[in-house]
C-alpha cells in the first residue's frame, strides 16, 4: 500500500470530548429544526449543558490518560490542552446557563424586579410574543466551543487554522443577535467579522511563510528547522511568525489590534460577550502558548522584542481608556484589553513557572467575566439593559446583593487580595521578574497599570453605593429577578473567584503539574 495512503491512527479516548461537543451540536441543529417551537428553548438548554458537561466528564476519564499526538499529527493531547479544555468546558456551561435567560436579546426582557410577583402570563408567553425564541444560540455556542478545543489542541499550523475559522463564524452570528439594540448588535457583528477576516487572513499568510520556511505546517518540524537553521529560506521565518502572532493578537484584543473590542462588547447581547471574553480569550492564548512556546521558542530573540513592545502598550492603552469610559459593557471591554496584557507578561517569561501562572490567570479571569456580564445582563431601566455608568447610580441601596456581587469582581479584576485576580497577577508576574530586566520592566507597567484600573473599578463601586440615583418615579434603575440556571451561573463564577483567592493552593498545582507540552 502507497504510505501516502495508509490510514491515519486515531486515538478515540484522547479526542472523546471534542466528539462528543460535535455530536451535540449537530443534534441541537436537528432539534431546531423539528422540535416544536416552544419545546426548542428547554430542549436546546437541556441538551447543551449536558453536552457540556459528558465532555469533561470523557475529558477526566479518558484523555486525562491518553496524552499523546493523533490524528496524523494535527493534534496533541497533552498537559496544557487538558487543563485549558477543562476549563473552557466549564465556563461554557456557565455561560450556557446565562444565557438560558431570555433576556439581552438571547431571551426576552420578561422578568421581573427583584421582590416583584410575576404577572399574570407567564415569562415563556410573553418570550414567545416578542419573539426573543432565539434557541439557535445554543448549537451555535457548542459549534464555537469545537472550535476552540480544535485551536487549543491543533499541532500544525493548518489545523489551527481549522479551528480558528470553526470558532470565529458561530461568533459573528452569535454577536449579531441583540433584539432590543438590534441596529447596534448587526453593526458589531459587521465589524466583527470584516476584521476577524483581515487576522484570518494574516494568520494564513504568516502559516505560508512557515511553511515556505520548514517545509511543513507542523510545529515540531518548525521547532527542527530553526534549531538545525538547515533551512535555505531563513527570511521568511520573523514575518512568518510575526504574521501568525498577529491574527493570534487580534482574539485576545491586543493593542493595536483591539479595535473590535468595544464595539463588538457592547453591541453583542451581553451573555453573549460573557462568552467571548472568557472562553475566546482562553483558547487564544491556550495557542499563543503553543505557538511560541513549541514551534517557534528557539527564534524568540528575533520577534519577542516586538511582543513585549505590544504587551506595554496594550495594558497602558486598556487602563488609560477604561477611565474615559461611560459604558459599563465598553469599560469592561477595555478592561479585557488591559489583561490581556497582563496575561502577555506572563506568556514573554518564557518559562514552565508562567505556563502554569498563565493558565491559573485564564482560568481566573475566566470565571470572574462570565459572572460579571451575567450580573450587567440583570441591571435594567425601562426594559433595556441599564448600561450607562450613571444608571447604575444607588444601585447597591436598592439592590445590595446585585451590587455586591458585581463589586467583588470588580475588586478582583483590579487584584486586590483574597480575590482570584490578586493571586492570577502574581501567579503570572513571579515568572516575569525572574525571567530578568525586561519583565521586571513589564511587571512595574502592569502594577501601575492595575493601579489605574482599580480607580476605575472604585469609582462604579463608589457610585453604586454612595451616590444618589436620579432616576424619576417608575422609571428607576432595576435588578431583575433570575431564574436557577442564571443563578446558579452567577453563583458559581463569584464562588470561584473567592475560592481562587482564599485557598488557590489547589488550582496552581494542578496548573503546576499540567504545564507541559508533548514535543
Amino acid at each position: 500500500m502507497n504510505p501516502e495512503f495508509s490510514a491515519v491512527d486515531i486515538d478515540y479516548a484522547a479526542v472523546a470530548p471534542m466528539l462528543i461537543v460535535v455530536a451535540g451540536a449537530l443534534i441541537g441543529v436537528v432539534v431546531e429544526a423539528f422540535a416544536p417551537r416552544r419545546a426548542r428553548h428547554g430542549i436546546q438548554v437541556g441538551l447543551t449543558v449536558l453536552t457540556l458537561i459528558a465532555a469533561f466528564v470523557a475529558l477526566v476519564v479518558w484523555s486525562r490518560d491518553n496524552l499523546t499526538v493523533t490524528l496524523g499529527g494535527s493534534v496533541v493531547i497533552d498537559g496544557v490542552s487538558v487543563f485549558l479544555m477543562g476549563a473552557l468546558l466549564l465556563m461554557a456551561a456557565l455561560s450556557v446557563l446565562i444565557m438560558a435567560e431570555r433576556f439581552g436579546g438571547v431571551g426576552s426582557d420578561a422578568f421581573t424586579p427583584m421582590g416583584a410577583s410575576t404577572p399574570g402570563s407567564s415569562q415563556e408567553d410573553v418570550a414567545t410574543r416578542a419573539g426573543y425564541a432565539t434557541s439557535e444560540v445554543f448549537p451555535l455556542t457548542l459549534f464555537a466551543v469545537l472550535g476552540m478545543m480544535v485551536f487549543l489542541t491543533a499541532n500544525d499550523l493548518i489545523t489551527m487554522f481549522v479551528g480558528l475559522e470553526v470558532l470565529s463564524l458561530p461568533l459573528y452570528v452569535l454577536t449579531g443577535l441583540a433584539r432590543r439594540r438590534r441596529l447596534l448588535s448587526q453593526e458589531a457583528a459587521l465589524k466583527y467579522f470584516l476584521l476577524g477576516a483581515f487576522s484570518s487572513a494574516f494568520f494564513l499568510f504568516g502559516a505560508a511563510l512557515l511553511y515556505g520556511f520548514a517545509g511543513s505546517s507542523d510545529l515540531r518540524v518548525i521547532s527542527a528547522a530553526i534549531s538545525t537553521t538547515s533551512s535555505d529560506f531563513d527570511g521568511l521565518l520573523v514575518p512568518g511568525v510575526v504574521l501568525v502572532l498577529i491574527g493570534l493578537l487580534f482574539k485576545v484584543g491586543a493593542v493595536p489590534f483591539h479595535s473590535w473590542t468595544p464595539d463588538v462588547y457592547q453591541g453583542a447581547p451581553t451573555p453573549i460577550t460573557g462568552f467571548m471574553a472568557a472562553c475566546t480569550k482562553l483558547a487564544a492564548f491556550g495557542v499563543i502558548l503553543r505557538v511560541t512556546y513549541v514551534g517557534v521558542s528557539a527564534s524568540r530573540w528575533d520577534w519577542s522584542d516586538g511582543l513585549w513592545a505590544v504587551a506595554a502598550i496594550t495594558m497602558v492603552v486598556g487602563a488609560v481608556l477604561s477611565v474615559t469610559q461611560t459604558d459599563v459593557k465598553r469599560l469592561l471591554a477595555y478592561s479585557s484589553i488591559a489583561h490581556a496584557g497582563f496575561i502577555l507578561v506572563g506568556v514573554l517569561a518564557f518559562s514552565q513557572a508562567a505556563i502554569g501562572g498563565v493558565m491559573f490567570y485564564l482560568v481566573a479571569y475566566g470565571f470572574a467575566t462570565v459572572a460579571a456580564f451575567g450580573i450587567v445582563a440583570m441591571v435594567r431601566q425601562g426594559g433595556s439593559e441599564a448600561s450607562h455608568l450613571s444608571q447604575w447610580a444607588g444601585l447597591g441601596r436598592r439592590h445590595p446583593v446585585v451590587a455586591g456581587a458585581f463589586s467583588f469582581l470588580l475588586l478582583a479584576f483590579a487584584g486586590i487580595p483574597l480575590t482570584s485576580g490578586f493571586t492570577a497577577k502574581f501567579a503570572a508576574f513571579s515568572p516575569a521578574v525572574q525571567a530578568g530586566t525586561g519583565g521586571i520592566i513589564l511587571v512595574v507597567i502592569a502594577v501601575l497599570a492595575s493601579a489605574v484600573t482599580a480607580f476605575v473599578y472604585v469609582r462604579l463601586i463608589v457610585l453604586m453605593y454612595f451616590t444618589e440615583a436620579s432616576t424619576e418615579e417608575g422609571d428607576e434603575v432595576v435588578a431583575l429577578t433570575p431564574s436557577i440556571p442564571s443563578t446558579i451561573g452567577i453563583t458559581v463564577g463569584v464562588l470561584v473567584t473567592a475560592v481562587l483567592g482564599i485557598v488557590p493552593g489547589f488550582l496552581l498545582d494542578i496548573a503546576s503539574s499540567a504545564s507541559e507540552f508533548l514535543l
